[in-house]
């Protein structure tokens, strides 16, 4: 991705860069799933954020947040991150510490754009029934706004190291089931839009299968 910029900033933008690449580098020596996960759901992401005119700027922060938004995963064991079936209630708590992590991680790097608060509410909720802060409304900052519904597509159609994939029209049903409630309306319409038109993402058939299980 390239981005319009202020010429002062691009070292330092150029060193941010680095360090996203290396903490991929480590998540692909632990779980070699996640990062490609992150890498659709990223790509997903800054078609949304250009269908909704962000910035450049913003869009850069986007295109970051979105290739690490899962990095807290390398706390969290392969058994349970790659377990068919239901959760137990102690395992999906284990999975959704995630958010937290990448926060505690990111947030140790001094980016010059809110990449690690990005990531840190991209399991939010515009109702208030996310997690980990129950943040509601406004309090949700775009950005994760459009991360957490590029998400759920990519994730749902998309194979998953415990199931097959749901299909994309199970995924573009779900967004819609959730636009204005738990999803932002305008970045719903931005995705329903580009899935529609270019039919991004896998086409399988829909799969028996949860969710909430498919958008952890």
């Amino acid at each position: 991705m390239t981005v319009s910029t202020d010429p002062n900033l691009l070292p330092t933008l150029k060193l941010e860069r680095q360090a996203i690449d290396a903490l991929l580098a480590l998540q692909h020596l632990i779980d070699d799933y996640t990062p490609r996960h992150e890498s659709r759901v990223a790509d997903l992401a800054l078609r949304i954020g250009r269908q909704l005119q962000l910035s450049e700027a913003r869009l850069e922060a986007l295109h970051l947040a979105a290739r690490v938004h899962d990095i807290g995963k390398v706390d969290i064991p392969l058994d349970i991150l790659n377990k068919p079936g239901k959760l137990s209630d102690a395992e999906f708590a284990l999975i959704q510490t995630h958010a937290q992590t990448s926060y505690d991680v990111l947030s140790r790097i001094s980016f010059t754009l809110p990449v690690a608060e990005i990531v840190y509410a991209h399991h939010e909720y515009l109702d208030g029934s996310g997690y980990p802060r129950g943040l509601h409304g406004d309090q949700i900052m775009l950005e994760s706004r459009i991360l957490t519904v590029a998400d759920i597509v990519e994730s749902m159609s998309e194979d998953r190291p415990y199931r097959k994939s749901l299909g994309m029209a199970a995924a573009l049903d779900e967004i819609r089931r959730l636009r204005g409630t738990r999803l932002d309306p305008a970045v719903v319409d931005a995705c329903l839009l580009l899935c529609t038109e270019s039919c991004c993402g896998t086409q399988a058939e829909p799969q028996q299968g949860s969710a909430q299980s498919a958008t952890l």
